[in-house]
Order: structure tokens, then sequence, then C-alpha cells
């Protein structure tokens, strides 16, 4: 594991924070669980203003979970990396469900939002994973990120 290793999973990390950013604003503007508001929940827990959860909401996804997923993508199961990144993806929303969503108030897998809560969180954390291994991939195009065929 180099450090360029980790620059590039924070990279990954900040593309994929994008993404599901991008996703969660759409949610929210389409009406689609707006309770479910996950950068007011973070800026409750911290005591602070929106924009500061937007950072730490950044913050989470660029440096913890990107640099996590390049410190672990040669651990992790499956042949590819956007795979590996989906597989880490449920991973981290596991971690959500289980820590922050009771920690927030919300309940084991933040049930107090109803049970489309767990299953929005999923999606949305499978679509973060196969961004994180997708560009996280681009940065490495000398590696084969795809399970070798054996012609028996």
């Amino acid at each position: 594991m180099t450090g360029s290793n980790i620059l590039k999973g924070m990279v990954a990390g900040f593309a994929a924070t994008v993404v599901l950013s991008a996703l969660m604003i759409m949610k929210t503007m389409i009406g689609v669980m707006p309770e479910l508001d996950v950068i007011a929940m973070l800026s409750k827990m911290m005591g602070a203003s929106l924009a500061v959860g937007w950072v730490a909401h950044f913050m989470i996804g660029t440096v913890v979970w990107g640099g996590m997923f390049a410190w672990l993508s040669p651990y992790l199961p499956g042949g590819s990396y956007w795979l590996k990144g989906v597989l880490f993806g449920i991973g981290a929303w596991l971690m959500m469900m289980i820590a922050v969503m009771p920690m927030a108030g919300a309940g084991l897998f933040g049930m107090a939002f109803g049970v489309m809560a767990p299953i929005m969180t999923l999606v949305l954390h499978i679509i973060f994973g196969a961004v994180l291994g997708v560009v996280y991939a681009a940065e490495h195009p000398g590696v084969v990120s795809h399970p070798q065929v054996s012609s028996r």
C-alpha cells in the first residue's frame, strides 16, 4: 500500500461522494423521503450548521471511505474494482445502519423513518460503492480488474 494509492482512493471517494450527494439532493427535490436528511442528521449530531454537515459528509466520503477502500481493496472479495466497491459500499451502509442511525436518534437501521429508510440508503450506498470502484479502477489502468477466465 502506497501513499499514492491512498490518494487515488480519496479521489475516488470524492467522486463517489459527489454522485451520492447529487442523488440525495434529487431524492429530496422529487419528494422521496425528504425526512431522511443525512446532512441535517450529521449537523444535528455535531451541533453545527448545515454547511458543516456537508463538509463532514464530504470528509467522511473522501478521506475515511476513500482511504479505507484503497487500503482494503486488495483484501476485498470480487475480481473487479466495481464489485469490490459495491461490497465495500454495503459494508459502509451496514456501519451506518448499526452505529450512525441509532446515534442520530433514528433507531437501528433508521427504522424511525420506516422500512424505506434502510432500503433507500442501501441503494445509495451500492451506487456510491460502484462509483468508488470504477473511479479507483480508472486510476489503475495497468491493473487487471476483472476475473480471468480459464480455458479448460
